[in-house]
């Protein structure tokens, strides 16, 4: 097994958000906002929403802050190109949302490629405020 830095080492992005300053007021509204906004990008693909406080809560030695309420995980891609095998590593992409008692902390890792970044970042700063409305079927 080899081990190599692909590029640089990558920033995380965290926002935090205050419960009045969004419409959403679970991490389930937060998910669908999320959901919302990946369907309508035409680049972006929902892999999985994963629920990381119940994966931890069950392994035997799992701890989880006390502050913490709900913590789960939005899975996505903006595969646009597949140059090298290695690009594998670092993909897909994950939204991580945690809902504390007055706020929704959101982080995601920076990706390699900037209109990902630039992105997941707008999307993130779209939560607070009013929020759009969901697409119909």
């Amino acid at each position: 097994m080899k081990t190599c830095l692909a590029q640089e080492t990558y920033a995380v992005f965290t926002l935090e958000i205050e419960k009045g300053e969004t419409d959403c007021r679970s991490v389930d509204d937060v998910i669908e906002y999320f959901k919302a906004r990946i369907e309508e990008h035409p680049l972006a693909c929902l892999v999985a929403v994963f629920d990381h406080l119940a994966h931890t809560r069950g392994l035997r030695h799992g701890r989880v802050s006390e502050d913490i309420l709900s913590a789960r995980s939005v899975v996505l891609c903006f595969g646009i190109t597949l140059p090298e095998a290695r690009a594998m590593a670092a993909r897909p992409r994950v939204i991580g949302i945690c809902e504390l008692a007055d706020r929704f902390v959101v982080t995601f890792l920076e990706a390699p490629m900037p209109v990902a970044n630039t992105t997941m970042e707008g999307w993130a700063l779209g939560l607070v405020g009013p929020q759009p409305a969901s697409p119909g079927p």
